[in-house]
């Protein structure tokens, strides 16, 4: 009986079966032609091994293609004979880069007010320069990479034997004007041999040596022993002389005298020519801060300052240095001051280079200032 709508399915006869297995040996040699091409093909490659959860994807480094697994887990390195084209950052990340050609904002981004600042920790200048840098040049040189400053900075420190608090100086100071985009260099104008010590000419070494370097436009003077704790004073210059160090901890945080232009200031070279620089006859500690206010008054300048928060220092404390002792001679100077300041000053200075060495923190400058016989 036929159930209707069903075929039962055909017969093969030995013709049909022979048909068969020639198409089954036609497949195989087809399968085994295909495979050794494909084996061809990856030894032409450079490829010597195969995984099939593998992709393959150019890379961003030139001369290397990156086999990513599906599950982003195992990552082999190819070597390729004609190296792979690198991708703009900007573009791999989809997003446009700083124009560097662009002035740098009058209120830097990056900063963050007050500080804590301490020197519990001894620090070693191996031990700094590890941890602060990598972003610097050599000569303790340094410009924002994204944008233009137009303050370009020396930042100048008179120096002997102090190089312990050195240490805590360029720990602290070259992270706050990094934040502060300067295009600035540190330079350490270094007193040769034992004789008395004389801070405001070897600042004045500063500035002429400063100079030869690059087209500074402001000079920053300072101790080497005062550390800011708010990296909103900015070490720039304004359009008056700017006192910075207003409110020390020796002071109790409060400015000892209106006229005080101690421990560090600024000053644009204009107004640095305008007062013929720093004097050269204070040796000996005491005096020369004054002598230089008083220089800044009678050329008809005002001094600027910062507010008493954002003007705080603290000092590294220290002994009196030896051949720094106080000058009784000093302040009978003073009173003198307008008569000698044409005379006594940048178009006075006398001085010999004996070395220069250019760290990647600073560049350090030993001179002999011709000091007066012990």
């Amino acid at each position: 009986m036929q159930i209707p709508g069903f075929q039962c399915p055909p017969r093969f006869g030995g013709g049909d079966a022979t048909t068969l297995k020639k198409v089954f040996k036609i497949l195989t040699l087809f399968g085994f032609l295909s495979a050794s091409f494909f084996g061809v093909l990856l030894l032409y490659n450079g490829t010597l091994t195969f995984n099939p959860l593998t992709r393959r994807q150019h890379g961003g480094s030139a001369g290397n293609d990156t086999l990513e697994t599906q599950a982003g887990v195992q990552q082999v390195q190819l070597k390729m004979r004609t190296p792979a084209p690198s991708v703009p950052r900007e573009e791999e990340e989809g997003t446009t880069p700083a124009d560097s050609t662009q002035p740098c904002p009058d209120n830097p981004p990056d900063l963050v007010g007050p500080l804590a600042v301490e020197f519990s920790h001894k620090l070693t200048l191996d031990e700094v320069r590890r941890k602060v840098s990598s972003p610097l040049r050599e000569g303790g040189r340094y410009h924002p990479p994204d944008c233009v400053s137009k303050h370009k900075v020396a930042v100048i420190i008179p120096f002997r034997n102090r190089h312990e608090h050195l240490n805590y100086w360029l720990y602290y100071l070259h992270p706050i004007l990094l934040r502060q985009q300067l295009d600035y260099g540190v330079y350490l104008i270094n007193q040769d041999g034992e004789g008395v010590f004389n801070r405001a000419k070897l600042m004045n070494v500063g500035y002429v040596e400063a100079l030869k370097d690059y087209d500074y436009n402001c000079f920053v003077f300072s101790d080497i022993d005062l550390i800011p704790m708010n990296d909103r004073n900015l070490y720039r210059c304004f359009d008056n002389p700017r006192h910075l160090a207003v409110a020390m901890d020796k002071f109790n945080f409060q400015l000892p005298y209106n006229s005080f232009f101690g421990g560090v200031s600024s000053l644009s070279k204009d107004q640095y020519l305008k007062i013929n620089g720093f004097p050269n006859t204070y040796w000996g500690w005491g005096g020369e801060d004054d002598d230089i206010y008083g220089r800044i008054s009678v050329r008809g300048m005002s001094i600027s300052r910062p507010d008493l928060l954002t003007g705080k220092y603290k000092m590294i404390k220290h002994e009196r240095d030896l051949h720094n002792e106080q000058n009784p001679e000093n302040p009978g100077k003073l009173s003198q001051t307008q008569r000698t300041m044409d005379q006594d000053g940048i178009n006075s200075l006398k001085y010999t280079v004996k070395e220069i060495v250019k760290d990647i923190l600073y560049t350090y400058i030993t001179v002999d200032i011709q000091g007066p016989p012990r």
